[in-house]
């Protein structure tokens, strides 16, 4: 499932590399030795829980339906022009945020906010009319937050 799920990000232009460079940029200033070797690691723990698996094929799958335009209205109008009330693509992430605990929520609303790295670049590419990345984006912005936590509780000193 988690090969199922990298397949997914590639065939939609983000590599594991792009959302490794999310969790750096999260937690370099509170980790002066963090390395990309440690945040690509916690990436992969993050990617290796099947809720995440569930969250992604979910999100993805509704992302490419509505560049079909195969979704009944008004959700595929929703979906497609990512309306700021629709909210369920945060929704969706959300058990992913909470994997690590209360700080994958907060480090979410972080990147959600600022869209760093390929958040963003999948962000404006979603505004394109043949392009959906209403999920994608959150979805990518869910995982960097829980590796960024997963990284922050390994190295908090006891």
């Amino acid at each position: 499932m988690k090969t199922t799920c990298i397949n997914l990000f590639k065939k939609r232009g983000v590599e594991l590399s792009d959302i490794t460079e999310i969790v750096y940029f999260l937690q370099q200033k509170y980790i002066p030795d963090l390395t990309m070797d440690v945040c690509a690691e916690a990436v992969d723990r993050v990617l290796s829980k099947r809720e995440v698996h569930y969250a992604i094929l979910t999100g993805v799958e509704l992302d490419m339906l509505a560049e079909q335009k195969k979704l009944s209205e008004p959700l595929q109008s929703l979906i497609n022009s990512d309306n700021p009330l629709y909210g369920i693509d945060e929704i969706l992430v959300l058990s992913i945020c909470n994997i690590y605990g209360s700080i994958g929520l907060t480090n979410f609303g972080y990147v959600d906010k600022v869209k760093p790295g390929i958040i963003g670049i999948l962000d404006k590419l979603g505004k394109n009319d043949h392009v959906c990345h209403t999920f994608m984006d959150d979805i990518i912005g869910a995982i960097a937050a829980a590796a960024a936590s997963s990284v922050a509780h390994n190295s908090a000193v006891e």
